[in-house]
């Protein structure tokens, strides 16, 4: 089997084009992206609680008709399918461009959304609800990787989590809406229009992301360097409308070989033999999270109905203060994230996290917490927990070198989302029991989790803020050996292990960019 990466266009590039994104001001151009490219999350944050908040309404004889763990498995078909998606769409991404595909995800999560909310029974809205979280996982692999290289630097932690965060404003409108619409609708026919809203709001992302362009960073390692010259000088131009001057970038070139075609197996060998402690990373801290997220939101106003006795039109709006508390801890510690560092910050949120879900899930048991109090301690829990997920993505993200990006963050996640996919129907189970204890053994296991995520990133969380990518991963493409570009290959990589990636045969057309 060769070894080499992909196919060479016979070029070898020095750029600085890392060095000038990292290096831009903060503009009306970047907000362009954050709003383009983040208003996903709030795309799946809309989904996941308003199969939440409706799940009790759809055992109604006059929606669906389901039982209660039905109900609850409708999340588990949405997170299979995103698992799907990501895997797929993830390797698509890195193969054919971060533009191409964030579009494709989004348009078959526009198409299968409105068929969710056109169901006519279980096994069609599990279909439907599969194939809407394809469409959603595939997002994560492609917007991650652009944001991460669009995004300078200095503020990408703090950017990468208050995008994350997004998520809660969906949860926030999910589940007003949901109680308007089960308030004033019939059982019918309200949990459907909730599904029409989520695509409106998809069609008006594809009209902004148009102005959004392809990564530079992934143009070039693929053999289009002219191309990618050409969109940084555009970003610049942009830029220089609010900052005239723009500072000069700093920090030595890299140089490319580049490739139109990448060898995903050979990336994947190359990314086990030389980075193993971020894979454990990566997968600790996407399993704990996915698990607390999915077990908790796919089944929460189950919990409010069945052992508090809330009515289940007017459980989505406990949901609201729910989200603020899970909406303002990535915005109001994301800072941290670049100052303190990654290692405290991420292991601080997991563990607190965990422990506090303990405390409260004795207190549930003991029946101490009424249906507000509950809601007041989840909001605690998740406004650590919350941030703490949205560094996850952030890791998964950073820490592998540019031509795997997308792959690797579709495979953690859906390593992480695969093992614990089964939670939500788990959950139901343990909820349709109607004992308090059997609950809480499930949230004693998310609680394990998330600690055991939080000690794995004290020993091995990377201290990545404030570095730029190439700086924590080196590109595969990198011709190491050759002046500057030995700047960020792996130290524990052992020659042989490098040679592959490189040119060592005859000399090449080197072509300069600055």
């Amino acid at each position: 089997m060769s070894t080499t990466l992909g196919r060479e266009t016979g070029a070898i590039v020095e750029t600085m084009i890392p060095r000038r994104l990292d290096r831009l001001p903060w503009s009306r151009w970047h907000w362009l992206v954050v709003i383009g490219l983040g208003i996903t999350w709030i795309l799946d944050g809309f989904e996941v609680t308003l199969v939440g908040a409706i799940a009790s309404m759809l055992t109604d004889p006059d929606a669906l008709g389901l039982s209660t763990q039905q109900s609850a498995s409708a999340g588990t078909f949405y997170l299979v399918g995103a698992i799907s998606g990501a895997l797929v769409f993830g390797y698509l991404t890195d193969r054919y461009g971060r533009k191409k595909l964030f579009t494709v995800t989004l348009g078959i999560y526009l198409l299968f959304t409105v068929a969710s909310g056109l169901a006519w029974n279980y096994e069609s809205f599990a279909l439907f609800r599969f194939m809407a979280g394809a469409g959603i996982g595939g997002e994560y692999a492609a917007i991650n990787s652009a944001i991460d290289e669009l995004i300078p630097a200095r503020v990408r932690g703090r950017v990468a989590l208050a995008i994350n965060g997004s998520w809660w404003v969906g949860t926030a409108f999910a589940a007003f809406f949901s109680y308007e619409l089960l308030q004033n609708l019939d059982e019918s026919i309200g949990w459907r229009i909730g599904f029409f809203l989520g695509a409106t709001l998809a069609l008006g992302i594809i009209v902004i992301r148009r102005f959004i362009p392809e990564s530079p960073r992934w143009l070039l390692t693929h053999g289009r360097a002219d191309e990618a010259e050409r969109v940084v000088a555009e970003i610049e131009e942009r830029v220089r409308r609010e900052h005239p001057t723009l500072p000069e970038p700093e920090g030595a070139p890299i140089v490319i070989e580049q490739r139109e075609r990448l060898n995903f197996l050979d990336i994947a060998r190359y990314v086990i033999r030389n980075y193993p402690q971020r894979g454990l990373l990566g997968l600790s801290l996407m399993t704990g999270q996915a698990f607390l997220y999915n077990a908790i939101f796919f089944t929460y106003t189950l919990v409010l109905t069945e052992f508090y006795g809330v009515s289940e039109k007017t459980a989505p709006l406990y949901l609201i203060p729910f989200a603020v508390g899970n909406f303002f801890g990535p915005l109001l510690l994301g800072p941290l994230f670049d100052t303190l560092g990654r290692r405290a910050m991420i292991s601080g949120t997991y563990t607190v996290s965990g422990v506090l879900l303990i405390a409260t899930g004795q207190l549930f048991v003991h029946d101490v917490l009424s249906a507000n109090g509950m809601t007041v301690a989840w909001c605690v829990i998740f406004f650590f927990a919350s941030a703490g997920a949205s560094s996850a993505y952030l890791s998964v993200s950073e820490l592998f070198p540019l031509e795997a990006r997308a792959m690797a963050i579709s495979l953690f996640y859906a390593l992480g989302t695969g093992l614990s996919a089964l939670s939500p129907t788990l959950f139901g189970a343990l909820i349709q029991s109607a004992s308090r204890t059997n609950v809480n053994y499930g949230y004693l296991l998310g609680a394990g989790l998330m600690i055991a995520a939080g000690i794995i990133a004290f020993f091995l969380a990377v201290p990545s803020e404030r570095k730029a990518l190439e700086d924590i991963a080196s590109p595969y493409t990198a011709v190491r050996g050759r002046g500057p570009c030995a700047i960020a290959a792996p130290a524990r990589a052992s020659q042989s292990a490098v040679t592959p990636f490189a040119s060592s045969q005859m000399p090449k057309p080197r072509q300069t960019i600055t």
